[in-house]
């Protein structure tokens, strides 16, 4: 049976078990690994990554909650096992990517908390909140510096995941200056502009991971490069979902307020889509005031913002899914890539 393709895997429930599986093995595969290059920093600040990777206990004065030995969903550093795997190698030949990836991914959330002022991460206080803005600081700065110790020894690694980033800092840094642009008007932030933040702030740490998994995997440039194509576009495909989300996502699901980025006027796909039609000027006054959110939502769904966004996601999957087709690459991994982005398409609302 032909696998099913990324493009029709959205809302499809019937891959979550092997998706499932796939993340459950990747993290007890790095698990041990990822334990041991923490265990390497100053205790005090290994205390704090443990925290902020989901894996610690308490913080002090008890302001913390145990977020479980798991943490978080774990896609990137799957997708680094799974790039290893395309290229015919043992996942377990992609672990030091895998590691690499999922530090960085920390340190990038433990950062884009301070800067965001979010003071809730995995339903507990965010590290800044637990440990002080310092120390939080501190920590996010030892998680890179490991990362990037870990691929020292392999200079094309280390020097793929500068690129990554690279993007990322990027991408942050047009995040924050959309903040301060206006809604309408010629200086107003495009879907153009948002797909290219997308890419660099999402969608580059996920190529890096399935780049540097099939390069340790012994794949050739050309198939490492089509990979890391994939991976982005896969990024801006999961932050258009995160923005659906954003906006109607069930908050026993999210941890957020319906709603909420619209109260927090956050500039997102589905509202820059729907700003292009009959309803934008309407849309423009509601935006960013706290008592308005949900006639803002409506107005948005009317709009075509919220079908825009679907389709968009649906684009950019296809795309990475058609990079997929045409590399050759280990058929039941790329089942089991399938299989994975069912975790990014069942998120939608």
């Amino acid at each position: 049976m032909t696998a099913p393709t990324t493009a029709d895997a959205l809302g499809s429930p019937r891959e979550d078990l092997a998706a499932g599986r796939i993340l459950d093995r990747a993290r007890d595969l790095v698990a041990p690994a990822l334990a041991d290059a923490v265990a390497t920093l100053h205790p005090w600040v290994a205390e704090m990554a443990e925290y902020a990777l989901g894996r610690g206990g308490t913080a002090p004065g008890g302001r913390g909650t145990d977020a479980g030995p798991r943490g978080g969903k774990g896609i990137r550093q799957a997708l680094a096992l799974l790039g290893a795997e395309l290229a015919g190698a043992p996942a377990g030949t992609g672990v030091p990517a895998a590691v690499a990836v999922e530090l960085v991914h920390t340190f990038s959330l433990v950062h884009d908390d301070i800067m965001d002022g979010d003071a809730l991460r995995r339903g507990r206080p965010a590290l800044w909140k637990a440990y002080g803005t310092g120390p939080a600081v501190l920590a996010g700065d030892a998680l890179l510096a490991l990362a990037v110790e870990i691929l020292s020894a392999d200079p094309a690694a280390a020097r793929r995941l500068a690129g990554a980033l690279d993007d990322l800092v990027r991408g942050q840094a047009d995040d924050l200056l959309f903040a301060r642009r206006p809604w309408t008007g010629p200086e107003a932030v495009t879907a153009r502009e948002y797909e290219t933040m997308a890419e660099h702030k999402t969608g580059a740490l996920l190529g890096c991971a399935l780049a540097l998994g099939a390069h340790l995997g012994g794949a050739g440039d050309q198939t490492v490069a089509a990979l890391d194509r994939a991976g982005r576009h896969l990024g801006v495909a999961f932050q258009i979902v995160d923005d659906l989300l954003g906006i109607w996502g069930d908050p026993e699901v999210t941890g957020k307020p319906v709603h909420g980025d619209l109260r927090e006027g956050k500039k997102t796909f589905p509202v820059l889509a729907a700003l292009g039609g009959s309803y934008g000027p309407e849309l423009a006054e509601l935006l960013g005031a706290r008592d308005t959110a949900e006639r803002a939502a409506g107005l948005v769904a009317r709009a075509g913002g919220r079908a825009a966004a679907l389709r968009e996601a649906r684009r950019h999957l296809a795309a990475a899914d058609a990079l997929l087709d045409a590399v050759p690459c280990s058929p039941h991994a790329a089942g089991d890539l399938r299989s994975l982005l069912s975790v990014l398409t069942r998120r939608t609302v």
